[in-house]
This record gives C-alpha cells, sequence and structure tokens, in this order.
C-alpha cells in the first residue's frame, strides 16, 4: 500500500522553489526562452502523472531538468526546418551529454546570476531588461508584471516577447560579463535583484504576505554579486534587504495576518540580520559615493535602531527621501516620503504631497493604502473608507486584503 503522500503539494513546491533555477539552466542550454519555458511545462504536466503513479522523486528538480531535456531532444529531433543544422548538432550532442538519472540526488547547477546578466544586456532596454528577467527567473505572470510597471499587459506582453527575440537574434551570450564590461549592467541588475526581493518580501498574490524563497534568493544572489564587485551600491542593496529582511518573523501574526511595521513585536526581530546589515552600510558610506540603494538602507537603519516605533527618528527618514528624490525622483519615492513627513509633521500636511502623485499612482495599490491610512488619521472617515476601498480591489494577497478590510471596517464604525 502507497503511503499518504500529497502528490500535488510535493510538486507545487518544487516548482516553487527550484523552478527557476531549472528554467535558468534549461535557457543556458537551449538558448532559446521559449522553447526553454514550453519543455519545463511539459516536463510539469508529465509529473502531475507520473508523481503520482511512481511517487515524487527524490530529487524532484533534478527530475524536472531531466525530462524538460528530453522534450527538447524531442523537439530537436522532429523539426523539419532548422536555420543552423551545425547548431542544431551542437545543442544535441550537449544535451544527450548532459543528461542525468532523475533519481540521482545530483544538485541542480546555480545559473540564475548568469541568466540575470544575459537578460540585463545593454543592448536590451532597462524596462525589458528587468522585465524579462522577472518573467523568467520569479516566474511572475506577464499580468504581474504588467502591474509592477503601471503599464497595459499589451504593452508589457509586447516587451517580453520582443527581449527574448532580441537575445536570440543578436546572439547575446549567457554568461556573466568580465570586468570591462560588468560596471555598464550592473545597475540595472541590482535593480532585478531588489525587484526579486520586493516580490518575496510583500507578494503580488496568494494566501502568505510574503514569499520567504524569492526573499533568500535575492540575498544570495547579492552576496554572490558583492563578492564579485565590492561597490558601495551593490553592498548598500545588500545592506537594505537584510534589514528588511529581518522583520520578517513580526510580519506576520500566528494566524498570518499582516502586522503593520507601527504594531510589530519588535523583540523578533533579527538582531544579527540588522547587526550585519547596518555594518556593511556603514563600510559603504565610508567610501562618500552615496546611491539609491544605500540611502533606503540609510532608512531602514533608522527604523532598525528605534526601540519602538513612536520612538522613530522621522524628521531623519523624512530627509532621507528627500535626498532619495533629489538622486531617484519617482512618485513611489514622493509617496514614501509623504509618509514619512506625515509622522514627522501632520497628516495633513504628508496627505498634500502625497496627493502630488496620486494620478501617476491612480492604478498602484500602496498609494490607496497610504491616502487612506492619512485620510483616517484627519478624521476624514468617508473618503478614507473609499481609499481602503480602491486599495481592496487592487490587492490580490490574501493577507494584506485582510488587513485592510479591517481598517475598513474601522472607520465604517
Amino acid at each position: 500500500m502507497k503511503p499518504n503522500i500529497d502528490y500535488d503539494k510535493a510538486l507545487e513546491r518544487v516548482v516553487s522553489e527550484d523552478a527557476g533555477s531549472v528554467l535558468a539552466v534549461l535557457i543556458g542550454q537551449l538558448r532559446d526562452f521559449d522553447l526553454a519555458e514550453d519543455v519545463l511545462q511539459d516536463a510539469i504536466a508529465e509529473a502531475v502523472v507520473s508523481w503520482r503513479r511512481d511517487d515524487p522523486p527524490r530529487n524532484g528538480a533534478a527530475w524536472l531538468l531531466t525530462v524538460a531535456r528530453r522534450r527538447a531532444i524531442d523537439r530537436f529531433r522532429r523539426s523539419s526546418v532548422a536555420s543552423d543544422e551545425s547548431v542544431v548538432r551542437e545543442l544535441l550532442a550537449q544535451l544527450e551529454d548532459r543528461d542525468i538519472e532523475p533519481e540521482q540526488d545530483q544538485p541542480i547547477p546555480d545559473e540564475r546570476l548568469r541568466l540575470i546578466f544575459t537578460c540585463c544586456h545593454p543592448a536590451l532596454g532597462e524596462d525589458a531588461q528587468v522585465s524579462l528577467t522577472l518573467r523568467t527567473l520569479c516566474g511572475l505572470s506577464t499580468p504581474e508584471i504588467a502591474r509592477a510597471f503601471l503599464v497595459a499587459y499589451e504593452t508589457m506582453s509586447q516587451r517580453i516577447l520582443r527581449a527574448k527575440k532580441k537575445i536570440r537574434d543578436a546572439a547575446i551570450p549567457y554568461e556573466v560579463p568580465g570586468e570591462t564590461d560588468l560596471d555598464n549592467r550592473v545597475e540595472a541588475v541590482l535593480d532585478v535583484i531588489y525587484l526579486i526581493f520586493n516580490e518575496g518580501y510583500k507578494a503580488t498574490k496568494g494566501a502568505d504576505l510574503a514569499r520567504v524563497d524569492l526573499c533568500d534568493e535575492a540575498i544570495r544572489l547579492a552576496r554572490v554579486l558583492y563578492q564579485s564587485l565590492p561597490a558601495p551600491e551593490t553592498g548598500g542593496l545588500l545592506a537594505l534587504m537584510l534589514l528588511h529582511d529581518a522583520r520578517r518573523n513580526s510580519r506576520t501574526d500566528e494566524s498570518r495576518a499582516f502586522v503593520p511595521i507601527s504594531e510589530q513585536d519588535r523583540s523578533q526581530w533579527n538582531t544579527d540580520l540588522i547587526q550585519e546589515g547596518t555594518t556593511l552600510l556603514r563600510q559603504c558610506l565610508l567610501q562618500q559615493r552615496p546611491g539609491p540603494f544605500q540611502i533606503q538602507a540609510a532608512i531602514s537603519a533608522v527604523h532598525s535602531e528605534a526601540p519602538t516605533y513612536d520612538a522613530t527618528d522621522w524628521a531623519q527618514i523624512s530627509a532621507l527621501y528627500a535626498a532619495l528624490a533629489q538622486v531617484m525622483p519617482s512618485p513611489v519615492v514622493t509617496l514614501n516620503q509623504a509618509v514619512a513627513v506625515a509622522n514627522d509633521e501632520t497628516a495633513e500636511s504628508g496627505l498634500a504631497l502625497l496627493e502630488q502623485v496620486a494620478n501617476e499612482l491612480k492604478d498602484y495599490q500602496p498609494l490607496h493604502a497610504a491616502r487612506a491610512e492619512l485620510l483616517r488619521r484627519c478624521g476624514r472617515n468617508a473618503e478614507a473608507a473609499s481609499a481602503y476601498r480602491q486599495a481592496i480591489v487592487l490587492t490580490d494577497n490574501t493577507a494584506e486584503r485582510a488587513f485592510l478590510e479591517q481598517q475598513l471596517a474601522q472607520v465604517l464604525i
């Protein structure tokens, strides 16, 4: 009699934790984003049937990689038209040589940093670089990425398609560039890693507030990159993520409900991560080359140093956001600056600043959530309720939606 195994959860876990690394390996070997995605989906579909019949393998990621490679080999062999038969023969030889048995406990090679640098090639536009990486490495859907960039689905879909075609047609190499080319791509790579972290820190959708696997992956990638390129901004990004991640255990309660920073139990904050992050930040700032990630890390450090929410140095945070707006002007920075101003001065002054970017961020959920909170503090409960409702409409994350619904109920009393 077979043991009681939840096959769906076993597969879901492997897909969630390992699909990104498997896809990165496939893209590197097949040199075709669409083909890699297709054969990985074929492998996942086969796992649905095979794992139920034969039980999940010891190494699910290796199993998916093996099956996906075999599906790719089948497709190459069946292809009646090839633009370059010698390339096809070479790829077939490589794939067949690298094939592994699915039951082996062989680790999946770490190709994700190479994939990021491939996606962040200067031949691609910056938006395309970030969009393509989020689509392939993080597995975000095109609608989710479109919402993050505040653009239409059709616009984002075409952007990703063009980026894939550019990489294929220009034969952009799948590699981490040499020292001379590294600086040209590192800014986009840092942005991508931070977006991976942000998707993990507050997941676009799902029952849980966070995706721990993405947070861990972003921090790991930043550590690898900082070892290769110990520049101030690289260290600033790593410090920023460490300081944010230090609050992980306090951001939800026992029922997995969202807990805002104002109500978090700071005794649950990870002091080791805070120490590592602040030490690294000081080392970076001593080089006197401040950049956006270092400034954001400094803001997070101020939060980390405060023993309570009320004791937070909001004047310093407000000043840091003003400095950030100088080096990285954006409506999102202004939104965060408005919240800091509201805490440092008055809710009315923060609301006035927030209204300056309300039109630009009309489809951005955090804008409506922040606006609702400031309206509530101003005693404008009817307007606050309307803003909370709009924030709820734009929220796909179950934990965050529950929190917003609770806030809405309070202003309706």
